[in-house]
């Protein structure tokens, strides 16, 4: 009798786990304004010393700690660099490559980073090992929607109480160019990108984290024609007058 009262404990908790199936969203993004210099005059005095044509270096940039379901961050500090490439393609750093006035195109890595990361310095100085001229950073920013109720980063989704509700993923990705040297600020570009689907759908975590990533690609192909007329208006202004 205790045997059978046992295997019955067993299997009721078993289904309740089953049934209670929980979801975490990711981390959050970084304000790409505030890893700069605080100090506005002197943001102000910053002059661009970017020669033609340029190496760039890219790095991906995200909120201190930040963690998904499939990937983690590097780096303590003011933000936290993703050098793990859950949405970009080859194919997407080949067409930055391929930008006019481009010479060399290179992500950084985390051989090249430090551990602490407190502002666009960081970044600026392992951009200068790679003799990298400008740096690009870019950041996701994804929000999660069930019905009215809106999920922030690092937020628990219980999966089973979603039925009859439409979920929705939003996604937006914004890109700055800096200068290594001089740390100049050259251009912003933005993209946005929005997926939804039924709740029956989120029996799993994986299913939820297919239409995060899903909607993280999108927004980030949406993202590389806006990186390109930054790239347009960086290159008319400043690479047909040289700076000596």
């Amino acid at each position: 009798m205790m045997k059978v009262c046992t295997r019955v404990l067993l299997l009721t908790a078993l289904f309740v786990l089953g049934g209670c199936a929980s979801y975490t969203t990711p981390g959050g993004s970084v304000h790409l304004s505030e890893l700069a210099d605080a100090d506005i005059n002197e943001l102000m005095s910053k002059e661009p010393a970017t020669p033609f044509p340029a190496n760039i270096s890219i790095a991906r940039v995200q909120a201190p700690g930040y963690q998904s379901y499939r990937l983690n961050s590097f780096g303590t500090g003011r933000y936290s660099v993703v050098t793990t490439r859950e949405v970009e393609t080859d194919r997407d750093f080949l067409r930055l490559s391929q930008l006019p006035a481009v010479s060399n195109v290179a992500p950084l890595n985390k051989i090249l980073l430090p551990t602490n990361l407190d502002s666009v310095r960081s970044l600026r100085e392992a951009s200068a090992r790679l003799k990298a001229d400008i740096l690009l950073v870019y950041t996701f920013d994804t929000s999660f929607h069930a019905g009215e109720q809106k999920f922030a980063p690092l937020n628990v989704i219980s999966l089973g109480f979603l039925k009859n509700k439409e979920v929705k993923v939003t996604t937006t990705v914004s890109a700055a160019f800096f200068d290594v040297r001089t740390e100049y600020l050259f251009g912003i570009s933005e993209a946005t990108a929005t997926d939804s689907t039924s709740a029956s759908v989120w029996s799993t975590s994986d299913a939820v984290d297919d239409l995060r990533v899903a909607t993280e690609k999108a927004a980030f192909q949406d993202l590389l024609p806006e990186i390109e007329k930054t790239w347009a208006g960086i290159v008319t202004q400043y690479a047909t007058n040289p700076i000596e």
